[in-house]
């Protein structure tokens, strides 16, 4: 994109500012239009969960009902409490939105359709999604209530649970690709597997860890069964109750791209991102973006179905997940894996 605008007559250095503003702003739009929409989605899965017709009234089949949300929150008054911390309170929901958005910057939608290639793709992905908790801890804090202060307890306790886990799954997939960089993540599944498959979800070594990354998903996105932070019989609307107009926007914006951004990793750190699920070249003739957005739905389906379907856990269970089951498993698997490689001669 840069040559596009120095062909136009521009500098090398505003030529390159110019193609990076672009490009943010194809990633932004689309994924902030495709939140909106996933919502409503969102709303129908579990209607048809539960035998209910979910949105149906604004707009065709109901698909302008996230529209009508957002006005209604955009006109309403934004209310700060007397005692909380003004600053900060304000603060909280911008970060949030601003880190989820700031995530997919990395991601791979196809072999050239990245914002910023770098070679630590994985490694910015796991800073950013770790700095998101704050939004949720500040926005307990700063409001000076009690209810969202333990939602802000119960985040951080959440957080270093299930992130130590996800370090050592993605070291795993670390160690058999051999790079951080998440195309060449992607590439080092193409055929992974009888030289046909392609994804690491298919490797009997690696599908565990799918497995244990896929819960931790729910649980780093404060997902049911695992919305411990904002449970809503316990602690009202957890770290979000005492927010209203474009803040509480915000952070239902920022939740739903997180869990976008999950989606889109336990594609393309397991079921071979952009690739078609099979290496035959028919396959290769449907768009890279194309097979990356169904894998990104299908995950999302997963997300919501298990909302739909599975009862919340309580906190000790959460815990005892967390720490007894994932971490050493998790760990285990670290020795297995390299011990594996190590015999077979793929460091060599």
């Amino acid at each position: 994109m840069t040559s596009f605008f120095q062909s136009l007559g521009m500098t090398h250095d505003w030529a390159w500012f110019v193609s990076t503003i672009c490009g943010i702003l194809l990633i932004a739009l689309p994924l902030m239009l495709s939140v909106a929409m996933i919502i409503y989605v969102d709303r129908k899965i579990w209607a048809a969960m539960a035998l209910r017709r979910g949105p149906n009234v604004v707009g065709p089949f109901g698909l302008l009902q996230s529209f009508a949300d957002g006005l209604k929150v955009f006109l309403q008054e934004t209310i700060v409490p007397s005692a909380a911390n003004k600053g900060l309170f304000l603060i909280a929901p911008v970060l949030t939105f601003s880190l989820a958005l700031l995530a997919w910057a990395v991601i791979p939608f196809n072999s050239n359709a990245i914002l910023a290639d770098i070679n630590v793709g994985l490694l910015y992905i796991l800073a950013i999604s770790s700095l998101g908790v704050y939004g949720t801890i500040m926005a307990g804090w700063a409001s000076n209530s009690k209810y969202p202060f333990f939602s802000a307890m119960r985040a951080s306790a959440q957080m270093i649970s299930y992130e130590v886990s996800i370090g050592f799954i993605v070291i795993c997939v670390v160690l058999w690709s051999g790079t951080f960089n998440l195309n060449g993540i992607v590439m080092a599944q193409k055929g992974h597997v009888f030289g046909i498959i392609n994804g690491f979800v298919a490797n009997p070594l690696l599908f565990p860890m799918w497995v244990m990354f896929l819960i931790s998903s729910l649980a780093e996105t404060q997902r049911a069964p695992f919305d411990l932070t904002e449970a809503e019989s316990e602690l009202v609307a957890g770290y979000q109750t005492e927010y209203s107009s474009m803040a509480f926007a915000a952070y239902w914006l920022g939740e739903y791209a997180n869990v976008l951004l999950m989606c889109a990793l336990n594609a393309t750190l397991f079921w071979g991102g952009w690739l078609p699920p099979l290496d035959i070249p028919i396959l290769y003739l449907v768009p890279g973006f194309i097979w990356f957005l169904l894998k990104v739905f299908f995950f999302f389906f997963v997300f919501s179905w298990v909302k739909a379907t599975v009862p919340r856990y309580r906190y000790d269970q959460l815990m005892r997940l967390g720490w007894k089951v994932f971490l050493p498993v998790s760990l285990l698997f670290v020795v297995i894996v390299s011990g594996y490689l190590m015999a077979t001669g793929h460091f060599a």
